[in-house]
């Protein structure tokens, strides 16, 4: 990831911001993994102010743990929270995926199929993260075509750790052709307003990452909490 990109783009602190948390949802710093002040500034070739700043919000956000004259960590996945992610995510994707089977126009469909297509394209090439962005970009086009952007913002702030066992089970046991196929219904059923069939399909599709829950906890007993 060009990091320079993270630098130029707002400010200092919302840069290393954005780009650690990137960086930990993504599993590229894992859960656990020792944060220093001086290495991330020199790193990102900003002072310490900008980086302490953006430790102190990944802290609020649960997703690193700042220790007084010990240091700053990762945070380990916490399994609680990863659920009540989930139950968010249920009932609101539940409810716009009903809504949509009501009302979704036609271009927002098309955006929806357009996705649909480069996620193909991402699993003939085994592209993992670029799996992952397009599996988030498609969830968003349902809020955002149903007039809901502002609820999958909300939704984001706790989404967070139910992201990094979602990631997690891509790199260690990929369903990806899985999440494609329920993507593809999904897309079906509004394009029928078939109601009732797209809420199933869609609470079989956030369940998929708590089924495997137990089997990464048994994998990576070090990553939890």
């Amino acid at each position: 990831m060009d990091e320079s990109m993270y630098r130029h783009s707002g400010s200092a602190g919302n840069s290393v911001y954005a780009l650690l948390k990137e960086q930990i949802i993504s599993l590229e710093l894992p859960p656990g993994t020792a944060l220093s002040e001086k290495e991330t500034s020199v790193r990102f070739q900003v002072s310490r102010t900008p980086v302490r700043e953006s430790f102190v919000k990944l802290a609020q956000e649960g997703l690193v743990l700042v220790f007084p004259q010990r240091g700053t960590k990762v945070s380990l996945i916490d399994t609680g929270l990863v659920e009540e992610a989930r139950f968010m995510r249920e009932q609101l994707e539940c409810a716009v995926i009903r809504l949509a089977c009501t009302n979704f126009s036609a271009d927002w469909l098309a955006k929806l199929e357009t996705n649909l297509v480069q996620q193909r394209e991402s699993i003939e090439r085994h592209e993992g993260r670029r799996m992952f962005d397009l599996d988030e970009a498609f969830h968003r086009i349902l809020f955002e075509g149903c007039g809901k952007l502002a609820t999958w913002g909300v939704m984001q702030q706790l989404n967070v750790h139910f992201n990094r066992v979602r990631m997690l089970r891509l790199d260690t046991n990929p369903h990806w052709n899985h999440l494609y196929d329920q993507h593809s219904k999904m897309v079906e059923f509004i394009r029928d307003k078939a109601a009732d069939e797209a809420e199933r399909i869609m609470h079989e599709h956030l369940n998929l990452g708590v089924t495997d829950l137990n089997v990464l906890r048994g994998q990576y007993p070090e990553y939890f909490k």
